[in-house]
């Protein structure tokens, strides 16, 4: 009895710290949200996102975090109808397609205006919140000319190594497969052979490739356009940059949807407008490192000015990806076997 009056007084004192009466709590809605867990990290838009909307809507929002943004999607796959979510926060343009084929989202109902992508939205499920392109990104000091090309990178020495994301689990995984796929096509294949012996590791998910490069494991890691922005702003370190190939790079524009089942509809609906909204965008490009997907106001920091720029965008319609996802996986997966 004195360990549970012990334990009581804790939780009642953790609440009074954060401003907050435990009655209270319980007496407000809770919005859950799934998302990968570099949005949910303490480092990331989440810490942020729920205390600006907690401010007012007199609700929880409660985030659980899966390794990976496909991871997402599965997870909910697997849930179906009853699947806790409210909203799905991070899945992505090429992931579209197949979430629609579930039947589990419903269409979001905010306004979206005063677009930055660099492509036209028409989606009425699925809300963009950021986007970026894929790219190789290298440390100046330890290389002066990176290859600007993907017939460059496959002809580097034989000690030259790059770390990457595997397509079955990864968003960054699966862009780079449609990157060279969209290159490529039918040749797509042989690119792959020749990449092969240049490829140091294949990881589950973006963080652990990006690891592995920092610690000067890997000659260029498979990454984005914007990271570089994350050295210049948070470590004021100028030595990373991105390759920029003229071939063009793969687009990823990342979005939230909501779920039918949502136990919170209105407060989803409300949350799905606040995705777009000054607040939540202008939260994004330092501390999801990415594009937002509107013009916030206050504008972006003046560090993503000087970021490379591809000249061309590449994108493949998600119902393309959808039916040759597994055939063209196949086929990478034999092209890199070692």
């Amino acid at each position: 009895m004195t360990r549970l009056l012990l334990l009581t007084t804790l939780i009642y004192s953790l609440f009074l710290t954060s401003g907050q009466n435990p009655t209270e709590a319980a007496d407000k809605p809770t919005l859950v949200i799934y998302t990968y867990d570099g949005f949910a990290a303490e480092w990331g838009p989440a810490p942020k996102v729920k205390a600006e909307f907690e401010k007012t809507c007199d609700c929880v929002l409660d985030f659980v975090a899966t390794d990976t943004s496909i991871g997402i999607l599965r997870k909910i796959q697997l849930e179906g109808k009853n699947t806790k979510a409210d909203i799905a926060l991070g899945l992505d343009t090429n992931l579209i397609d197949v979430a629609n084929k579930t039947g589990l989202f419903a269409p979001h109902g905010a306004t979206f205006s005063n677009s930055a992508l660099p492509i036209e939205w028409k989606e009425k499920t699925f809300l963009p919140f950021d986007y970026g392109h894929f790219a190789f990104v290298y440390n100046t000091e330890k290389l002066k000319n990176p290859p600007n090309s993907f017939e460059q990178l496959a002809e580097t020495g034989e000690d030259f190594k790059i770390v990457i994301q595997d397509p079955r689990s990864s968003t960054p995984g699966l862009g780079l497969l449609l990157w060279v796929k969209e290159l490529y096509g039918d040749k797509a294949v042989e690119m792959w052979k020749k990449l092969s012996p240049k490829i140091l590791t294949i990881t589950k998910g973006w963080s652990e490739s990006y690891k592995l490069f920092l610690k000067g494991e890997a000659d260029m890691v498979l990454s984005y356009t914007t990271s570089p922005a994350y050295h210049l702003i948070a470590e004021e370190d100028e030595r990373f940059k991105a390759s920029i190939f003229d071939q063009g790079h793969y687009l990823q524009v990342e979005v939230a949807a909501m779920l039918k089942s949502s136990k919170q509809p209105k407060l989803a609906r409300r949350f799905m407008q606040f995705v777009v909204s000054d607040r939540f965008q202008s939260i994004i490009p330092t501390t999801n490192w990415m594009f937002p997907a509107t013009n916030p106001h206050p504008p972006l920091p003046s560090q993503f000015e000087t970021l490379a720029q591809p000249n061309r965008t590449l994108l493949t319609d998600s119902a393309v990806v959808e039916k040759n996802r597994k055939n063209w996986i196949s086929e990478w997966q034999t092209a890199v076997t070692r």
